[in-house]
């Protein structure tokens, strides 16, 4: 009798560990204590005069080590420009760090095509391509191909990319869904999705990709104009062990990160059987916290803090949305759920 149940404990451990497996796929990991690491604070989108912004790389940088950034990639259209000195006038351990990089800018039939390249060991030419997947597809491998890791910016900038068509890119795992520049169209209209829309039909589709907030800064000097493409409206904030160029995009490139345009968060914990998101409230503020799934759907809004959902095994993906009182936002990034999704590595 005794071995009997033995047998029926040791099933049904077995049974709990291989329905947890199949909740799980690519993505963000689920574990059942909260990851080891420092938050940092980065921008992997902005312009010098180096191509058409208004200041010159000091002076960009400067701006962000003042402001409480800890990492800054600078990419200016079809322009890398080095960060050797920059790093030694700016840098310092684990306070400030400086990432080479490149807006690879390219264009098929009048639509622009952009796809930041973050440290490429090189400058990448635009590839071009036979339609707007193909560009996009040829300018990411080309980015692969320079050693740097590829993120697809403001596809709704001249409503140049779809959906569609970013379901069926290859080893790329960023997607823009806010980008601050006050011409790229983040919330959609004239029949057009929004960003969001589009990073959930990616989602949906079983791919995964990490969405990212961005400043495409390009304006220093008119701080006063709402036209301008100003610094300081969207960023990324990084859980890595260290504050190194290696360190921060392996979290990216694993989710381990959230996006905001001004809501904090002090920790995100993606338990086997819940995920939890703690923020970091301002005393007269108030937030509400949205869990979407597949199709975009709206899985649960609470107003606790921590907010906590908890998994079923059915959502397809479960991210969250943080809204501040005043318009603030931050994204958490999607947990994969189920056995759909793509197996697809970076």
């Amino acid at each position: 009798m005794k071995m009997r149940h033995g047998l029926v404990s040791i099933s049904i451990a077995m049974f709990t560990i291989a329905a947890l497996a199949e909740h799980l796929s690519t993505g963000q990991e689920l574990t059942s204590t909260t990851r080891k690491g420092r938050w940092y604070k980065g921008n992997t989108h902005t312009h010098t005069l180096n191509s058409d912004g208004d200041s010159t790389p000091d002076e960009v940088v400067t701006w962000y080590r003042e402001h409480g950034y800890h990492f800054l990639v600078l990419t200016d259209h079809n322009f890398l420009t080095q960060v050797e000195a920059l790093n030694a006038l700016h840098g310092a351990d684990e306070k400030f760090l400086v990432m080479k990089g490149e807006e690879v800018t390219d264009s098929f039939s009048g639509k622009p095509i952009h796809v930041n390249g973050l440290n490429v060991a090189r400058r990448v030419d635009p590839q071009g391509g036979t339609s707007v997947l193909d560009t996009l597809q040829r300018d990411v491998d080309a980015i692969r191909e320079a050693t740097g890791v590829p993120h697809i910016n403001h596809p709704n900038f001249s409503w140049a990319i779809t959906a569609e068509e970013l379901k069926q890119v290859r080893n790329d795992k960023l997607l823009e869904i806010y980008n601050g520049h006050p011409r790229v169209n983040n919330f959609g209209g004239s029949q057009h999705a929004a960003l969001e829309q589009m990073w959930d039909a990616v989602l949906s589709s079983g791919k995964v990709i990490y969405g990212i907030a961005v400043d495409d800064a390009h304006h220093f000097k008119r701080p006063w104009d709402p036209d301008a493409s100003r610094p300081g409206r969207g960023w990324v904030v990084v859980r890595a062990d260290h504050l190194t160029v290696e360190a921060i995009l392996e979290a990216l490139e694993r989710g381990d990160f959230y996006a905001s345009t001004g809501v904090e968060l002090e920790d995100i914990i993606n338990a086997t059987d819940q995920i939890k998101i703690v923020i970091k409230e301002e005393e007269t503020s108030g937030y509400r916290v949205q869990f979407s799934g597949k199709n975009g759907s709206l899985l649960k809004e609470v107003e606790s803090n921590p907010a906590i959902y908890s998994i079923r095994g059915d959502e397809g993906y479960i991210r969250a949305k943080v809204i501040e009182a005043n318009g603030k936002l931050a994204w958490t990034q999607p947990v994969m759920i189920g056995s759909t999704a793509s197996k697809e590595s970076p």
